[in-house]
């Protein structure tokens, strides 16, 4: 019987080696699209002030997206990029929190139109969607918060992604869209607010 994807991914958190983007697309292989959207958005998904790292990973994420929207079936990074190890506060701290998370979602959720979820075609409608979520984020004013929850849909999308459940995807676009929304009108009016003070 497979392994679960958090058995998986607690397998490779505890393996020798190093722990970058190229060892997670070495042993997620067919999945390795969605595990690294999973992952590098996890950070700009916590409601914490997380720094300029953040734009780093959404900038990947975004670059990951238009390789499946063109229809990439494997990743492509500069070495730079995907050589560079994942900072240890990030492994030992919040992908361990990352893990219980999704072994929670694992017992709640099934399988649901997981041929739809395979599907080409479909994997670029994906792809479209993480990447204007993951620009959403990017955008977002700093420090406002507001790159939360667009962070946190490709987070869910993508989780469900990895699990074939259509319906997590379709969670995680909405979750995604809400905050998208938010972070546009919210973002506008702060933006209006700081020019005001100097008009």
């Amino acid at each position: 019987m497979d392994k679960r994807f958090s058995e998986q991914l607690e397998v490779w958190l505890s393996s020798k080696g190093r722990k970058t983007i190229q060892s997670l697309d070495s042993v997620f292989a067919e999945k390795s699209f969605a595990v690294i959207f999973l992952v590098l958005m996890f950070i700009p998904a916590l409601p914490i002030p997380t720094g300029g790292i953040t734009h780093v990973l959404e900038v990947v994420v975004m670059l990951l997206a238009l390789e499946l929207v063109i229809g990439r079936s494997t990743i492509w990074l500069p070495k730079s990029w995907s050589n560079r190890e994942i900072p240890s506060t990030v492994r030992k701290r919040l992908l361990p929190l990352m893990k219980r998370r999704i072994a929670w979602a694992e017992k709640h959720s099934r399988p649901r139109m997981i041929g739809l979820t395979e599907h080409p075609s479909f994997l670029r409608l994906i792809g479209i969607v993480v990447f204007g979520l993951s620009l959403v984020a990017f955008v977002a004013p700093p420090f406002s918060g507001l790159d939360t929850l667009p962070a946190l849909g490709v987070v869910i999308l993508s989780l469900g992604l990895i699990l074939g459940d259509i319906l997590l995807i379709g969670a995680g676009t909405f979750i995604g869209l809400i905050g998208s929304i938010l972070a546009f009108t919210v973002g506008t009016a702060i933006v209006l607010a700081i020019k005001s003070l100097f008009n």
